[in-house]
C-alpha cells in the first residue's frame, strides 16, 4: 500500500508539471505570436535604396514610404513567382506648391531580375503634376509572370523585381526639394489561361546560389515548381468528356445485335 500511495503522489506531481509546463508554453506561443503581428505591423519599410544593389526589400500589399529629396533615385524590390500579375501603385507627396517653380513630370520604371525594363501592360506609368498639385499617383501592372521564356524575349519571369521612383521633368531650382514617397505592390493569379510549358532551373534573384540569395525576397509559401497550373485539369476533364462521348458514340451505332429471324451462323 505505502509503495502504490508513492507512486500515486507521484503521478500526481508529475501531471501537474506538464500542466504548468504547457501553460508556459502556451502562454510563450501567444506571446511571441502578437508580437510577430506587431513586428509584421511595424516591418513596413521606412527608407528607399538608391540603387539595384541596395533596393529596400517590400512584401505583397505592405506599403513602404520613403523620404527623400526631389530629384533622388529610390528603388524597392519584391518577389513574384509563376502566375502572378503584379500591379506597382507609388504615390508620391509634392513638396510645398510656394516653393516650387513649376510642373514636375513623375515616372515608375520597374525591372526583373536580369534588370531588364518590364512593359506596364496597363497604367499611369509617368504623370505632369501641375505647380499647385499636392500629390501625385502612378501605376504599373505587369504582364503575368511566365514559368518559361525563350532567351530572345524579355517575358516576365520569377524572380526578384526591382521599382524605380524617380523625377524625369523638373524646373532646374525645385532640384533638392523635400518629397516624400509611398510603394505598394499588389498581385493577382491569373490562372492557367497564361500558363505555359517548362520551368527555370532557378528563380531570377540576386546571387543565386550564394549567402546572397537567401537574404533576399522570397514568397512566404517559396517558389513554385513551374510544372503545375489549372492547365492540367482542363487537360484532365477534356480527356474524360472525350471518353465519355466515344461510349455514347459507340452505343448510339452498335445497333440492337443479329435479327431473331436470322439463324445463328447464317
Amino acid at each position: 500500500m505505502r509503495t502504490t500511495r508513492v507512486f500515486s503522489r507521484a503521478g500526481v506531481l508529475a501531471g501537474a508539471a506538464l500542466l504548468a509546463l504547457a501553460g508556459t508554453a502556451g502562454a510563450a506561443y501567444a506571446d511571441g505570436s502578437d508580437s510577430s503581428d506587431g513586428d509584421d505591423e511595424a516591418a513596413a519599410p521606412t527608407e528607399a535604396g538608391t540603387s539595384f544593389r541596395t533596393a529596400t526589400t517590400i512584401r505583397p500589399d505592405q506599403e513602404a514610404t520613403a523620404e527623400a529629396s526631389t530629384g533622388d533615385y529610390l528603388y524597392w524590390s519584391f518577389p513574384a513567382d509563376t502566375g502572378q500579375r503584379p500591379t506597382v501603385h507609388a504615390t508620391v507627396k509634392l513638396p510645398d506648391a510656394a516653393a516650387r517653380h513649376g510642373d514636375s513630370t513623375w515616372q515608375v520604371d520597374v525591372y526583373d531580375g536580369l534588370r531588364r525594363r518590364q512593359a506596364c501592360r496597363f497604367g499611369a506609368q509617368t504623370k505632369t503634376a501641375v505647380q499647385d498639385a499636392a500629390t501625385v499617383e502612378l501605376s504599373c501592372t505587369l504582364r503575368t509572370v511566365r514559368a518559361f521564356s525563350e532567351p530572345w524575349a524579355n517575358d516576365p519571369l520569377p524572380g526578384t523585381y526591382y521599382v524605380r521612383l524617380t523625377v524625369t521633368g523638373l524646373k532646374a531650382d525645385d532640384l533638392g526639394l523635400p518629397m516624400r514617397a509611398a510603394t505598394k505592390v499588389t498581385s493577382t493569379d491569373a490562372g492557367g489561361a497564361q500558363a505555359v510549358d517548362g520551368a527555370l532551373a532557378e528563380p531570377l534573384v540576386p546571387g543565386i546560389g550564394t549567402k546572397m540569395a537567401a537574404a533576399s525576397s522570397e514568397p512566404e509559401d517559396g517558389w513554385a515548381s513551374g510544372w503545375w497550373s489549372s492547365r492540367w485539369l482542363w487537360t484532365a476533364g477534356g480527356g474524360v468528356l472525350g471518353a465519355l462521348a466515344g461510349i455514347g458514340g459507340y452505343c448510339l451505332t452498335r445497333g440492337s445485335g443479329r435479327p431473331s429471324r436470322v439463324p445463328a451462323g447464317g
